[in-house]
């Protein structure tokens, strides 16, 4: 399994990922043109985030999303991973593990605080994932607003 940095031309399948994901997670159908785009923008920019795919022998089977908040009660950012998919049947090989590894190992070179996340309340599967690569629930409740 080679992790590693994205490229655009991965823009396709990690826009394909992210639609597999939403339908599979929330049984929402997101545009492919809006959620193309979506991605393209931030191979576009890098200040919007960047991507970090598996592949095996060539073929990309998993990825995820970094995007960054700034915590000026630490004085250094937060990570936020997002967009996480793996293919269906390469769940349960660790693939998750090595994206979350290759991230850290890259943050410890900058100045990265710590790493946040976001799951679906039932995604209990994810959540147990989360928990055994060294993640903890924190005390927030996550509220938003759509325009």
């Amino acid at each position: 399994m080679n992790i590693r940095d994205a490229t655009p031309s991965d823009a396709t399948v990690i826009a394909d990922f992210n639609r597999a994901m939403a339908h599979e997670t929330e049984g929402k159908d997101l545009d492919r043109a809006t959620v193309t785009a979506g991605v393209a923008a931030v191979f576009a920019d890098e200040t919007k985030g960047f991507y970090v795919v598996a592949e095996d022998e060539g073929e990309v089977v998993g990825s995820l999303m970094i995007t960054y908040e700034w915590s000026d009660w630490r004085n250094a950012w937060f990570w936020w991973i997002q967009s996480v998919y793996i293919k269906p049947e390469y769940r349960g090989k660790k693939i998750y593990t090595l994206l979350y590894d290759f991230v850290k190992a890259k943050a410890a070179k900058s100045d990265v605080c710590g790493f946040r996340l976001y799951a679906e309340t039932e995604n209990t599967h994810a959540q147990a994932v989360y928990l055994r690569v060294g993640m903890e629930k924190p005390n927030y409740v996550m509220f938003e607003e759509s325009l």
